[in-house]
């Protein structure tokens, strides 16, 4: 039997949930505000917590930031309860790590609609772990102790939903760790003067993002998005740094990470300087069937490539077409089959 926990001051709405619930198979705890939900988050250990979000002695911000730091509860499903008025403000909850929202009033079956899923897909992400534990297991090569101890690290934290388009961290943040990519897709991208997108990386699952931010600079200096619905988890940065002050060979990973992530930038500025429009868009065509395989076909919008490219989305349309009748590619929307890849590799410049 499932435990969810209600955390919610307006009584009508906290008995109303917890009758739909228990009579569909749950069992309920019910907290009247948000230091109380607190604690009984920590003691009983749900297996997801439905929150209102403006609440007396502590709100529904407070509740999800006091429960993301602790290991016992930060990787509880969270869904905040909101009143149309505060959808606005919602924004600043998914960012935090919240993992969906039910606006008031709801009916039963949008409820249980938004827990079923949610819980589906929280046992269907934890088999992403096991991918993502060898890659770790990588990093700690020669260190068993230090291996253990990066398993137990991802293992604990929590699976943050992010739809597509969600923003992760905008360029000036301050870094709050490294995230892992477990599902989807992530980019990286800059804002030019006048306002044009130029996508500085792209991210699939077991990559990482944010080392840059984390390790050379005290602010992030890009904005990461979603390019789809995705999943991804966050290794805070005061743990991330912990493990590697403890493993030198830890911390040598993820400079090679690093400086492959550095390299990849150079390439794509010295493209940018160098390469004709036909040039550079073969190699973003590639460069994306590489980061989308064992996939035959990737969907990739005409703005994005403008933004892997550096040129403007008119170009990337009249290029495509051109790639097209020659054979090159097939399209189907916004989706792209690499049909000649040998000729796309040795396109001149």
């Amino acid at each position: 039997m499932k435990k969810i926990l209600i955390i919610e001051d307006n009584s009508d709405i906290r008995e109303g949930t917890a009758e739909i619930l228990e009579l569909s198979g749950y069992q309920v705890l019910k907290a009247v505000n948000g230091k109380t939900g607190v604690d009984l988050a920590l003691s009983q250990r749900p297996d997801l917590i439905l929150c209102d979000i403006m609440m007396p002695e502590l709100d529904g911000y407070g509740v999800l930031y006091l429960l993301s730091k602790s290991p016992d509860s930060s990787a509880i499903p969270f869904i905040f309860l909101t009143a149309k008025a505060e959808r606005l403000d919602l924004r600043k909850g998914m960012e935090m790590g919240a993992d969906d929202y039910l606006t008031k009033p709801f009916d039963g079956m949008e409820l249980l609609h938004a827990i079923e899923c949610r819980l589906q897909k929280q046992e269907k992400l934890a088999s992403y772990y096991s991918r993502s534990l060898f890659n770790l297991e990588t990093l700690a090569s020669g260190h068993l102790r230090g291996t253990a101890e990066l398993k137990a690290l991802i293992a604990g934290r929590k699976i943050r939903q992010i739809k597509k388009k969600q923003v992760l961290y905008y360029e000036g943040d301050e870094p709050q760790g490294i995230y892992l990519v477990l599902e989807g897709g992530i980019k990286t991208f800059k804002l030019t003067e006048d306002g044009r997108e130029l996508m500085t990386g792209l991210y699939k699952p077991e990559d990482y993002v944010g080392i840059n931010g984390l390790l050379v600079a005290d602010v992030q200096a890009e904005t990461a998005q979603a390019l789809e619905d995705s999943a991804v988890c966050l290794l805070p940065k005061e743990m991330i740094m912990n493990l590697l002050t403890r493993y030198p060979d830890i911390s040598q990973q993820f400079l090679k990470i690093l400086a492959n992530d550095i390299r990849e930038k150079e390439d794509q500025l010295l493209q940018f300087a160098y390469q004709s429009v036909r040039k550079r868009m073969s190699q973003v065509l590639l460069r994306l069937q590489t980061q989308f395989a064992p996939a035959e076909e990737f969907n990739i919008s005409r703005d994005e490539l403008a933004a892997m490219a550096g040129m403007a989305t008119e170009t990337v349309s009249r290029t495509l077409t051109d790639f097209k009748d020659e054979g090159l590619i097939g399209r189907q929307g916004s989706g792209i089959r690499i049909l000649d890849g040998a000729r796309l590799q040795k396109m001149k410049n």
